[in-house]
């Protein structure tokens, strides 16, 4: 059976799954819906799902997109390993600028939760070879409503080499776009607004409601 842990980061965990194991390999369940939906207290609708590799040393993030309605994220390491980071960007959280890194790989099977407002980030570490990521999201892609802060940002306290990601020449490889994203000081300087704290929970409490709604009127249809 698949355990829940929360991470420190409010609205953050991850799922171990259970993994089935013989002479012919493997097998476990990557994602059961009715298990998310009963930990958010609503559905996690899927209208796009994201697969990307990366080589050693590579770095993608931290992005982020406006809330609302924002975008949650449920990632596995499908292929190789990474070090999954999530930072905490909601203004107003009692975590806000901390961050928590979870080792995802094709040997822990591990799923990991990002909710809305929170940043994400992840790196390969060095000498793991290439690194295959499928994330599941709750929103499409909106160039429009999608940004990042800077991942090497000192002020988010993200220590890349002690989690070994670098290539072979202890280098870091980023895009052009996440190497040239501003820092978090610089982002609120120039007018980026942060997610709030209180909007994102405030979403995800409409999000339950309506799905409380909707229950309880099924319910009634079917008492007619």
């Amino acid at each position: 059976m698949t355990e829940i842990t929360d991470l420190e980061i409010p609205g953050a965990w991850v799922a171990d799954p259970r993994i089935f194991g013989d002479d012919r390999g493997t097998f476990h369940e990557w994602f059961r819906a009715d298990l998310v939906a009963e930990k958010l207290g609503y559905p996690f609708d899927i209208p796009q799902a994201n697969l990307s590799t990366s080589r050693d040393g590579v770095i993608r993030g931290v992005h982020f997109a406006d809330v609302p309605p924002g975008q949650a994220k449920y990632v596995t390491c499908v292929a190789g390993r990474i070090i999954d980071v999530l930072v905490d960007l909601r203004r107003g959280s009692p975590t806000f600028m901390s961050h928590v890194a979870v080792e995802l790989s094709a040997d822990n099977r591990r799923g990991l939760y990002v909710p809305i407002g929170v940043g994400h980030a992840f790196g390969v570490p060095a000498g793991t070879g290439e690194a295959t990521v499928s994330y599941l999201v709750s929103e499409g892609y909106d160039p429009a409503a999608e940004h990042a802060v800077n991942p090497l940002d000192p002020a988010l306290g993200i220590d890349w080499a002690a989690h070994g990601v670098t290539d072979d020449n202890g280098e870091v490889v980023l895009s052009d776009k996440d190497r040239g994203a501003p820092t978090v000081a610089e982002a609120e300087r120039d007018g980026l607004v942060l997610p709030a704290w209180n909007e994102c929970r405030g979403w995800e409490k409409e999000l339950r409601l309506a799905w409380q709604q909707a229950q309880q009127d099924a319910e009634n249809w079917e008492g007619e």
